[in-house]
């Protein structure tokens, strides 16, 4: 009865912080969706940029993150507490700056997007994605870290996971909407499909409607875990980051969810190529596979937590994991249809492997929460912000990859020259799209199958002697 005791004085959430929580990651996932799903058609088809120049300034960005995202996870748990707590006031003060990049990365400015590899646009596009990507580390750190201090209460960060990611599945639901609405087919007026007054309209009020949900998340929740700020002294950020490196909970949740990221990213943007070129489809197709990957997750959130409570969360997302894999991998055989026969059977594979990786979605950042734990229980220090700016920083490197992918996938096929705007290709140009298509996110979430099942160690058994020891440390406090 006691160890209960304990943990309750640092849990008891509300419905009304559950949903508070979620709108943080929604007010996120308006914005980031905006990146993730439509940046890439924009930069190439509107904005004209080559594929390899994007691929090249992703990885740039992710270069100057590694330095950035460990400084800010650093300073959130350096700072004094303030009365409102020490993650929350961040919901506030970088609401603003995220907005305000979002809308720069997307304006088209007069003369852009006149000439193929334009200097002038290739440099106002490194620079507007950079500032971007320093407001959403700047939110995103100490949104995550957040989830540590809310509830001490295993259960109830299971719970918080899944509104969680309800909130980033409702985020991206407008972000879907527009890209529906903004690219349709190529005609001989519009050789893009690219409607770009449609798309601006958006992103202003998406990035409006993010402002609002931080605020409210802002006001919704509260911090009952009380950690100390981090001791300042000389090297501690490279300490505290080898101590992660060296614990195997936190790199295999970590290199998981660059894996994740990398995935979902890839079919998001990928997949908007091989619609309207491949299957040569506009409208609501353009969305429907990314709208299917998401519907099983209004069933699965109902039966996840109790599915983790009996089985574990990680038992149950290394099962789902194993038939997105297989999911994907069918996909491939359907290249040897007509596309026009082939467009529903590929659809309903993106639902089946929707109904896999949704498990993981719904618990990654439970089991993520969990590894942070179990850091803490091996080396006595708990820095929420420095390991939550760890776990960011892979998860960035998924973007990395999915960079990689999609535009040495583009490459592979010749989709853009510096010299030309066609966007005609030949049947072999589409067959090679198609199998890259289904090859790539296969062998991402295989590998993610692996990772879970093999190297992340905190099995339902495990995280229950997590809990133990954490009550432990509580009396001693």
């Amino acid at each position: 009865m006691e160890e209960k005791n304990n943990i309750a004085k640092i849990s008891g959430l509300k419905t009304k912080e559950y949903i508070s929580y979620a709108l943080g990651d929604l007010g996120g996932c308006l914005v980031f969706g905006l990146i993730t799903n439509l940046l890439q058609t924009y930069y190439t088809d509107v904005l004209l940029l080559h594929p390899l120049f994007i691929m090249l300034m992703f990885v740039g960005a992710r270069i100057w993150d590694a330095f950035n995202d460990p400084i800010m996870g650093r300073i959130c748990d350096s700072v004094k507490t303030t009365r409102w707590g020490r993650y929350r006031p961040w919901l506030i003060f970088c609401a603003l700056p995220l907005i305000l990049s979002t809308i720069l990365v997307f304006i088209k400015w007069p003369g852009f997007g006149s000439e193929p590899n334009a200097l002038s646009v290739s440099i106002y596009a490194t620079v507007t994605y950079i500032l971007f990507g320093m407001a959403y580390t700047t939110l995103q750190i100490p949104y995550g870290s957040l989830a540590s201090v809310i509830t001490g209460d295993d259960k109830e960060r299971s719970k918080l996971s899944i509104f969680r990611s309800l909130g980033a599945t409702l985020g991206s639901l407008p972000v879907m909407i527009l890209s529906m609405l903004c690219f349709g087919k190529k005609t001989t007026e519009n050789p893009t499909g690219v409607k770009y007054t449609i798309l601006i309209i958006g992103v202003l009020v998406m990035s409006l409607l993010s402002l609002l949900s931080l605020f409210l998340a802002f006001k919704g929740t509260k911090e009952r875990v009380i950690v100390e700020p981090a001791v300042k002294e000389k090297g501690a950020t490279i300490k505290a980051i080898k101590r992660l490196f060296k614990n195997r909970s936190i790199m295999a949740i970590s290199v998981a969810a660059l894996l994740l990221l990398a995935g979902q990213m890839f079919t998001q943007s990928y997949y908007t190529y091989l619609i309207r070129y491949y299957f040569n489809q506009g409208g609501i197709f353009v969305t429907l596979p990314t709208i299917l990957t998401y519907i099983p997750m209004a069933i699965l959130m109902v039966f996840t937590p109790k599915l983790a409570r009996k089985f574990g969360k990680k038992e149950i997302c290394s099962l789902g994991m194993l038939i997105a894999t297989i999911a994907n991998a069918s996909m491939f055989f359907l290249k040897f249809l007509k596309p026009e026969q082939a467009l529903w059977p590929f659809m309903g594979l993106c639902l089946v492997a929707g109904f896999g990786f949704n498990f993981f979605i719904l618990q990654i950042w439970a089991m993520a929460t969990d590894a942070i734990d179990d850091v803490e229980i091996k080396t006595g220090v708990r820095e929420d912000g420095t390991a939550y700016s760890f776990f960011n920083f892979f998860r960035k490197l998924g973007q990395v990859v999915s960079a990689i992918a999609v535009n040495g996938a583009l490459l592979s096929f010749g989709y853009f020259t510096s010299a030309t705007k066609d966007f005609t290709f030949t049947t072999e140009q589409l067959d090679l799209m198609y199998v890259l298509a289904t090859i790539i996110p296969a062998v991402m979430f295989g590998l993610m199958t692996l990772v879970l099942y093999v190297w992340y160690p905190l099995s339902k058994k495990k995280v229950e002697e997590l809990q133990v020891e954490k009550n432990k440390r509580l009396e001693e406090k």
